[in-house]
């Protein structure tokens, strides 16, 4: 299969059973260049389960103008514009000011009602259903995990609260690194169902399913609440304990809770293993516009449709809680960022805070611009410091442009 950027001749993603008439790879069909095609087809790759959306969709006011050619320096000191940032990766972009869509559009064979992987905003999402529970008094974030997982008390989580596992400041050994075929997070992604068991892993030296890995995890590096450290592994905890708090799965909870009653107008779905347990670190599909929808209603106070569907105390919380712990790895690219409720906060000076997934995956919010913006990408590398730079540039050129 021929990667390509938008802005090539090539032909568009082509829907179908496989990208291209190519046969995708058991290993790398969620990595570059299988990426351009798989995002958009996931339920073609693996197991999922409808996350349903409600009856009653809310319409979008739109005030559309060519924002195409904002423009800005970029990472690398040549100047460019939204068209050019367009023209790479950009799968959807839409930006929403004072509650209207003022620029939408699709790429790579993306429409408006395509589901695209999410991959970490899946964290955010899944970070406000327990944020929903919690105002519902079904959990407390001060109480330690084995309150309401009894099994983890054999497990590295043993003592950790839930609000650390909410801020990735537990102690437990996860290594994460997306190059690295032989470390947690790629066998989490056989756990998972995302992978067959790599050729060099013996048959049974990896659980198959992603709630045993999870308890297989028994070790720690750090005391719980001593050290930010990203691990997605903690918010597929989460998932379990969503399920299990409300008797129902994950998909139905946050169906019930946050998706329908936020007004979406698209289904939803996410990955699920052999055992049927979803990856809720990064395996929720869903559509540009419900990703704006969601990033517009936390900018609403959690209103949507005059209905309070999630609680101002958790929004509050996101934009100025605890917000003491980072690392220098991140730091390097936020100088004052921070980590809170599995959202990113851009600058602790300032009440902007995002939702980010590797391979380019966005949801911007500023509530003092009263703007959002959501990017869908599939991009080579799944980090890049310059084309995340480039995003933000924009954005901060449509912001000022706006203002």
């Amino acid at each position: 299969m021929t990667f390509y950027r938008n802005a090539d001749p090539q032909a568009p993603i082509l829907r179908g059973k496989e990208p291209l008439g190519r046969r995708l790879p058991p290993y790398d069909w969620d990595r570059a260049p299988w990426n351009r095609w798989t995002f958009q087809n996931i339920r073609m790759c693996v197991p999922t389960e409808e996350i349903a959306r409600g009856p009653d969709a809310l319409d979008w006011q739109e005030a559309l103008q060519d924002l195409s050619g904002v423009a800005f320096t970029g990472w690398d000191g040549r100047p460019m514009t939204l068209a050019d940032l367009l023209a790479d990766y950009a799968d959807g972009f839409l930006v929403a000011h004072r509650g209207r869509i003022l620029h939408e559009s699709y790429h790579n064979g993306m429409t408006r009602g395509s589901r695209h992987l999410l991959m970490s905003v899946s964290k955010s999402i899944t970070a406000t259903t327990v944020g929903i529970l919690i105002d519902r008094g079904l959990l407390d974030p001060a109480a330690p995990m084995t309150e309401y997982l009894p099994e983890l008390a054999a497990t590295g989580w043993k003592d950790a609260t839930l609000q650390q596992v909410l801020d990735m400041t537990t102690g437990v050994r996860f290594v994460e690194d997306y190059e690295d075929p032989d470390c947690d997070v790629a066998r989490l992604e056989f756990a998972s169902g995302w992978k067959p068991l790599p050729p060099h892993m013996a048959p049974g030296s990896c659980p198959d399913n992603t709630w045993d890995y999870i308890l297989s995890l028994t070790e720690c590096e750090a005391a719980h609440g001593a050290r930010f450290s990203y691990r997605s592994i903690e918010t597929d905890l989460l998932g379990v304990l969503i399920a299990r708090v409300s008797g129902q799965s994950f998909a139905r909870t946050v169906s019930d809770l946050l998706w329908a009653p936020m007004g979406t107008e698209t289904g939803a779905y996410v990955t699920v293993d052999r055992n049927g347990t979803p990856l809720v670190d990064g395996g929720i599909c869903a559509s540009l516009r419900d990703c704006a929808r969601f990033g517009q209603t936390m900018l609403d106070g959690g209103r949507a449709g005059g209905r309070q569907v999630i609680p101002s105390a958790w929004i509050e919380d996101v934009r100025g809680g605890d917000h003491g712990l980072f690392d220098d790895k991140i730091r390097d690219f936020m100088s004052n960022g921070r980590y809170r409720n599995m959202f990113w906060i851009r600058d602790v000076a300032r009440p902007t805070y995002t939702c980010k997934g590797i391979y380019g995956q966005l949801i911007y919010v500023d509530p003092e611009r009263d703007l959002v913006v959501a990017n869908l990408s599939s991009w080579p590398e799944s980090l890049s410091d310059m084309r995340d730079s480039n995003t933000f540039r924009a954005i901060d050129a449509i912001a000022a442009a706006l203002s």
